[in-house]
């Protein structure tokens, strides 16, 4: 097949289009990041578009002078215009573009007999949007000003509504769809896979109890709930808590009100999580909403079990009771009951992580994911009719 993959940014793209190549696909990258930020592996078959992209991460340097809503609205906006010239001169049989990237080249695809795959790593947008809200008033923090611009959500609705297929990365982002009556054979669940070569266990410097905190430290991320949960058993001294990750203002503000409760490791390069993770008697990712954190399937391909919620996407990387726990969105006691029972049963910690070891060797890693969005690639294609080339 030829398949072009669109994405203004990172996230699990690249790493989708490097499996597809691995499978012998005609592949061919559209992205806004700079050559610099693409994959060697995947220079020769990329074209970049990083010139609003860049304008726009420097902008957010400059809070005086910044309308991020306006950036962020003209890289988007540029980038599709871009894409769509691209794809006029590309001949393509599948097109897979992160949300809110594809509208005007997906059209494109479909005029010419392709087809377009919406790639979301979310819930529903107003799904996404009805929690935020909620949450940020929750604990009186402003909603970032880029959430939610009525441009984009607009967009990204227009895409729901006209691409072939949805494909995320979770049964709750699913599941979201499907309650506002999308058709169960539009919306495809294809989880991310994971380094395991990268993240492997390592050795323990200590036998402190210490809960970790992974990623983005933000109210969406449920990092209230965490010092809800941990505060006494922090302050009897029977939990440490460390935290990796950048902060953003609404998280920087929770943060200033538990100061003493926690050690900030700031950002950290991903060649260094597997020893943050290795240090660590469970991962606790708390958040109200996202699509499928992969700091989940990292810390148990290190042994390190796992307390999520329902809304980390969870259950499509673990067993409740087996690897870790899953417990409702926002519940500290639920995560504090959870906690608990690690620290009354150290044999119960063991067998979590040898299980932990055990079940990522079925993630498959990133192939897997390829495999899996391929196929979904030929399903969809033979519902509409469109003739592709045989698998290899």
């Amino acid at each position: 097949m030829r398949i072009g993959i669109g994405t203004t940014t990172r996230f699990h793209m690249l790493d989708l289009a490097r499996e597809l190549r691995r499978l012998g696909e005609e592949t061919h990258l559209f992205t806004a990041l700079p050559r610099t930020r693409v994959d060697r592996e995947l220079l020769d078959c990329a074209r970049t578009r990083p010139s609003r992209l860049v304008a726009w991460r420097i902008a957010e340097r400059f809070p005086i002078l910044r309308d991020l809503n306006a950036w962020e609205n003209e890289t988007f906006r540029d980038f599709g215009r871009w894409l769509g010239a691209m794809v006029e001169r590309t001949d393509l049989d599948v097109l897979d573009c992160l949300d809110c990237t594809g509208f005007e080249a997906g059209r494109i695809v479909q005029r010419r007999g392709g087809i377009w795959i919406l790639n979301r790593g979310s819930a529903h947008i107003l799904t996404q949007k009805e929690l935020l809200v909620s949450e940020h008033e929750r604990w009186k923090q402003p909603l970032p000003k880029t959430y939610f611009h009525p441009w984009m959500v607009e967009r990204g609705m227009a895409e729901y509504e006209a691409a072939d297929a949805i494909c995320v990365p979770s049964r709750f982002a699913r599941r979201s769809f499907l309650e506002r009556g999308f058709d169960p054979d539009k919306v495809h669940l294809c989880s991310y896979g994971v380094d395991t070569s990268m993240f492997r266990p390592e050795p323990r410097a200590d036998n402190r109890f210490r809960i970790l905190f992974a990623g983005t430290i933000c109210v969406r991320k449920g990092i209230g709930y965490l010092f809800d949960a941990l505060r006494p058993l922090i302050r009897s001294g029977a939990v440490e808590l460390w935290l990796v990750g950048s902060t953003t203002p609404d998280g920087q503000a929770i943060l200033d009100q538990n100061a003493g409760l926690f050690v900030h490791h700031g950002i950290q390069p991903r060649s260094r999580l597997s020893w943050f993770y290795s240090q660590a008697s469970a991962l606790v990712l708390p958040s109200v909403e996202e699509g499928l954190a992969l700091v989940q399937a990292q810390a148990l391909a290190c042994g390190t079990p796992v307390i999520g919620t329902f809304n980390t996407g969870a259950e499509d990387l673990f067993t409740d009771g087996v690897e870790g726990f899953i417990v409702p969105p926002r519940d500290a006691d639920a995560i504090r009951d959870r906690v608990q029972r690690l620290l009354d049963a150290p044999e119960l910690l063991e067998r979590m992580k040898a299980s932990a070891l055990q079940r990522v060797q079925s993630f498959g890693g990133w192939a897997k994911y390829g495999q899996t969005c391929r196929q979904v690639y030929r399903r969809v294609a033979g519902r509409r009719g469109v003739s592709v080339p045989a698998n290899v």
